[in-house]
């Protein structure tokens, strides 16, 4: 009975050893910027600068010296009152949706292209606008519909709201806790969209000529796969396998009790 129960259990044994030499990586699999030494220093000539995209929600408020004299370019929500969401007393400034075109309808001013703009430059336009309106005015931009979704072998997955104007894409797996373990490192999957056209990149993060990457630093709405390494797949296979191997095991060892007790 041992001997055919032996039998029996050997294959099983076997299922489980290839089980876990699958599951071990290595350590060039899991380690980042590997080919980086002790000591160096590496200078970003291409230094990020966020632009302004269709369906981008941005927040712009005018200031001077006089407030009634940049009132006018200012737009504010009346206070909720007998609405489902309750009575506010708050006062909320109105942000602007960049529609289809790639423009903002701003206040006296009128139409803005502002689509491919970063901050800074959106300012150098609205100063200039302003100027036959107001004396030195004081321009706050701030983009509000910054996320990224980060999906995949990751211990987080989900989409996260961006605080700031930048963020990197090491910055952003640590939203979401990281790879695990099964993630692949060196061909992580980034896909961009810019005014309706989808851009797809593929970064390593084993290697420190990650840092040069367009997709290093991360924009609105990027999206972030993990795919899982070749271990996880065999494993994932080898799992699917055991599983069967388990069941007939069990029918055969059933079987072998039934006859033995009967014999």
């Amino acid at each position: 009975m041992f001997k055919k129960l032996s039998k029996t259990f050997k294959p099983l044994l076997l299922l489980a050893f290839f089980g876990i030499l699958s599951s071990c990586g290595s350590k060039k699999d899991v380690v980042y910027f590997q080919d980086v030494g002790s000591f160096e220093t590496i200078v970003d000539n291409d230094s990020f600068i966020p632009k302004f995209k269709v369906d981008d929600v941005v927040s712009i408020h005018i200031s001077t010296l006089n407030p009634e004299a940049s009132a006018p370019f200012n737009l504010y929500r009346a206070p909720n009152q007998g609405t489902n969401e309750g009575f506010s007393g708050t006062v909320q400034q109105v942000d602007y949706l960049v529609d289809q075109a790639g423009e903002i309808d701003f206040p006296v001013i009128g139409k803005l292209k502002i689509s491919g703009l970063s901050p800074e430059e959106l300012r150098v336009l609205l100063r200039e606008r302003l100027s036959d309106y107001l004396k030195n005015p004081i321009i706050n931009i701030r983009l509000q519909n910054f996320t990224v979704t980060i999906l995949g072998e990751v211990n987080r997955p989900g989409t996260y709201q961006i605080n700031g104007e930048e963020i990197t894409i090491m910055e952003a797996l640590g939203l979401a806790s990281d790879l695990t373990i099964k993630g692949q490192r060196n061909n992580i999957l980034v896909i961009r969209d810019f005014d309706g056209t989808k851009v797809y990149y593929r970064i390593d993060l084993t290697s420190k000529k990650a840092t040069k990457s367009p997709v290093y630093y991360l924009t609105q709405n990027d999206v972030v796969y993990v795919e899982p390494n070749q271990s996880a797949v065999t494993a994932s296979s080898l799992d699917s396998r055991a599983n069967i191997a388990i069941s007939i095991a069990s029918v055969l060892i059933t079987s072998t009790v039934i006859l033995l007790t009967r014999n």
